[in-house]
């Protein structure tokens, strides 16, 4: 009688399956060379979605970072708990965890397990196996598993990826062998500000009072709840929204030719969808809108290549003919995919060129490279009350103008 039944369960499943496998495949998928997400901690530079932001445009990740908070809002405002029934790794690392059990005969209720011996040597070397694979997918996130493992095999990965390795798997494999839905119960501090933010529009899992009078008692709601609570007594703040009590009733009752009880709704009030219409929705909506639109528009018009100009660590001096040698350092930054040939040019104000000395043409940089180069700037000789306003140019092979850094050359102090 369940063949017809739209049960909820198949597509959390799908859901847990398709965020894990995208987790897990998104290092190894490659753009322009580079990986499609991650973070390189030696250049400091984020690679996301062929795209180099390196840490200098700060004011990109500060847009993103709060873009990112407001959309987490945003989302537990709509969506309530569903994350953590649907979404959150713990349920998942948990579900996992509760199916290998009863794959091999362990019966798992509200969480508790009472393996046998064998069966616990097999659990354990499961959690060990999945907190490995755990450590290992954050650390692609840094370290490019192509990179990963070849330098894991030859005992080159570094001893601060060894040890978040070692961390991350041990606190997974701890949290695995010893919380697991008690990490959701009592310790999750997500539930509890939840609480905090719930909204009228809120999609709730609840057990329907008008119809409570239809309830046949079968507790089967209760029997696969995973954190073991009834929801038939209302609201309560260790339900994770996963469903599972949802589909137990539907099946329950179809037996009785009726429909389930248990019901995710918008609200209590039965307006569902224009639930979420209301004002504290709307002002995190906008915000967040103008956020992601700002955040769209930087990254449309960010320059391909940057200049940044040091003052060199030699100082000015007079030459023969009158003129001053002033010495730089330029940090030159490719922001493209694909590499380019950079070359510096400098002029006064007024347009006139100078002279540039040392290897500051035809630099070759990779995407997303970063050069640092000295050289020396040949300038007629400032005044000792006005220093000399310079204009340094970074150029492309086709001639084009990249980025322009301004700077000041004092007279040679006697």
């Amino acid at each position: 009688m369940s063949a017809g039944l739209k049960l909820l369960g198949p597509w959390r499943r799908a859901f847990q399956w398709g965020t894990t496998l995208a987790l897990l495949l998104i290092p190894f998928i490659r753009v322009g060379g580079q990986s499609l997400l991650r973070v390189d901690i030696p250049s400091l530079t984020l690679h996301a979605f062929g795209q180099n932001f390196r840490i200098d445009e700060l004011y990109l990740f500060l847009l993103l970072g709060l873009a990112l908070v407001l959309f987490f809002l945003l989302v537990t405002l709509a969506l309530g708990r569903a994350w953590c029934g649907w979404a959150c790794p713990q349920t998942t690392l948990t579900d996992l965890a509760e199916g290998f059990a009863r794959l091999i005969g362990v019966r798992v209720s509200a969480g508790e397990m009472t393996p046998r011996a064998w069966q616990k040597f097999l659990l354990h070397l499961f959690y060990g196996a999945l907190s490995l694979l755990v450590a290992a997918n954050l650390v692609w996130y840094f370290i490019s598993p192509y990179d990963f493992f070849p330098r894991l095999f030859s005992g080159n990965l570094g001893i601060g990826a060894m040890l978040t390795l070692a961390v991350v798997a041990i606190t997974v494999y701890l949290d695995l062998a010893l919380l697991r839905r008690v990490l959701c119960k009592e310790f999750c501090p997500y539930g509890r500000f939840q609480t905090v933010l719930v909204d009228p529009g809120t999609l709730t899992l609840r057990f329907h009072p008008d119809e409570a009078d239809r309830c046949i008692g079968c507790s089967a709601c209760v029997k696969v709840c995973p954190t073991g609570i009834d929801i038939r007594r209302g609201y309560q703040v260790e339900c994770i929204n996963c469903g599972r009590c949802l589909d137990a009733c539907r099946q329950a009752m179809a037996r009785e030719y009726q429909t389930g009880i248990i019901r995710y709704t918008f609200g209590t009030e039965g307006k569902g969808l224009k639930a979420l219409l209301n004002m504290r929705m709307l002002l995190v909506a906008t915000v967040m809108t103008i956020l992601a639109t700002a955040l769209i528009y930087g990254v449309a018009g960010r320059p391909e290549a940057s200049l940044k100009l040091r003052a060199g660590a030699v100082a000015s001096r007079t030459l023969e003919d009158g003129r001053q040698v002033t010495f730089f350092t330029g940090y030159l930054t490719n922001r493209l995919r694909h590499a380019q040939v950079l070359s510096l040019k400098a002029s006064m104000e007024a347009g006139e060129p100078l002279e540039i000395r040392g290897p500051a043409s035809d630099i070759p940089l990779k995407g997303g490279a970063k050069e640092r180069v000295s050289f020396a700037l040949v300038s007629p000789t400032p005044s000792p009350q006005v220093p000399l306003n310079v204009v340094f140019t970074l150029v492309n092979a086709h001639g084009k103008t990249l980025a322009l850094e301004p700077a000041f050359v004092t007279a040679v102090k006697d």
